[in-house]
């Protein structure tokens, strides 16, 4: 066994000012981001909505997970208008065979896409045209099983943005190319 004793080392320098951030649960650091993405699926885009992350609003890390919500429909609720949003991926029995949402990403993009059993270029605009989808990044120190002591769903939307804090009113939506 090792031991030291004598003085305490010079203090350190004093930090730069600025403002202080909110407080968090000690040990977290969770600063989860989400965005809607629209698009239109057809022939010219191979059925694939492809999204490049905006480098000055987003910053995704090969270790993150990045999740993807598909506006399913949207109901009244008194004045309010809220959205449903189903995880990818999403799978359709149609009476010509399955339709399937999902998705692939690597840190720099993330792209929506439709599976068929069928010849897709039969499909109605209700399922191709005007497309919204919920990206969400999630930090992989929030991602690690029992970081937050709890379990998480990713499938539930709500969950998720609740355990992220995300604010609503903040999210932004991009055109895909």
């Amino acid at each position: 066994m090792v031991s030291c004793t004598g003085p305490a080392g010079p203090e350190g320098l004093e930090g730069l000012p600025g403002p202080q951030g909110p407080k968090g649960d000690p040990g977290v650091n969770i600063l989860g981001t989400a965005f809607d993405v629209t698009g239109t699926f057809n022939t010219g885009n191979d059925y694939r909505i492809y999204f490049e992350f905006p480098v000055d609003k987003v910053e995704v890390f090969e270790s993150d997970a990045v999740l993807v919500y598909r506006q399913w429909e949207t109901v009244q609720d008194g004045n309010q208008t809220l959205s449903v949003w189903r995880p990818l991926p999403q799978t359709v029995f149609m009476s010509n065979g399955a339709l399937q949402y999902n998705f692939d990403h690597t840190f720099v993009d993330v792209s929506m896409f439709i599976d068929t059993q069928f010849d897709r270029t039969t499909l109605g605009s209700q399922w191709t045209a005007n497309q919204k989808f919920r990206v969400v990044v999630v930090p992989a120190d929030f991602a690690k099983a029992g970081r937050l002591g709890k379990p998480i769903d990713f499938n539930n939307y709500d969950e998720v943005n609740e355990l992220l804090q995300l604010d609503q009113r903040r999210i932004e939506t991009y055109q895909a190319k």
